[in-house]
């Protein structure tokens, strides 16, 4: 995760805020009130961390964060709120509203790049959750299962299909599910088939134990 999308109003701060991150490496798209930053994030690629500050003309920072949960598409993103509000009670409503995590202004750089590697954690585990539960879907996409009642000759045990035609057992279930046979004789076939078969061609089995 490289981008980063910066939402403040304030002129030195969005511009001290976009060179350092800038400076850390990171790819960053600049807004300066809560419309843009809304705006910006309905791109085909939006970034997936944003830190947003609190009171913008236009939507303020907890109005994009509430919008932001409520959206299939966006509600993955990591929202950083950049607020200077002291009040406990304020901070509480901006985290309720949505936001991840939150940094007071005036900002410490190292408490920022601290929260903001944080949220590149947070980040690469739900990428990597979407990952594995994709996979998941896949593998039980092509998993066949046999269910109800299936009619079975009780002679030859071959099985009538779907379409009432009869089909040996193996060549059955290996269509309906992830079998797969390999063929052997069992003990009781050898001693009544097999063996009989071989002694009338004079050949003798040894006795095993």
């Amino acid at each position: 995760m490289k981008k980063i999308l910066i939402a403040e109003d304030e002129r030195t701060s969005r511009l001290l805020l976009e060179a350092i991150l800038k400076k850390w490496g990171y790819e960053v798209i600049v807004t300066c009130s809560g419309d843009q930053a809304w705006e910006a994030m309905q791109s085909e690629n939006p970034p997936p961390l944003a830190i947003l500050d609190w009171k913008m003309p236009g939507m303020d920072g907890v109005e994009i964060c509430r919008k932001v949960r409520e959206s299939l598409t966006l509600a993955s993103t990591y929202i950083i709120l950049l607020t200077g509000q002291r009040q406990k009670e304020e901070v509480v409503v901006g985290l309720e509203s949505g936001a991840n995590d939150y940094i007071r202004k005036p900002f410490d750089r190292e408490e920022l790049h601290a929260r903001i590697r944080v949220g590149e954690r947070v980040i690469e585990m739900q990428l990597a959750l979407a990952k594995q539960v994709k996979e998941l879907q896949e593998a039980l996409s092509q998993i066949k299962t046999l269910q109800g009642l299936i009619p079975i000759c009780s002679y030859c045990k071959k099985i009538r299909n779907d379409q009432n035609y009869w089909q040996q057992l193996e060549f059955y279930i290996s269509q309906h599910s992830q079998a797969v046979f390999s063929h052997g004789i069992c003990p009781d076939c050898i001693g009544k088939i097999i063996k009989p078969e071989l002694e009338h061609q004079g050949i003798k089995i040894p006795e095993t134990k």
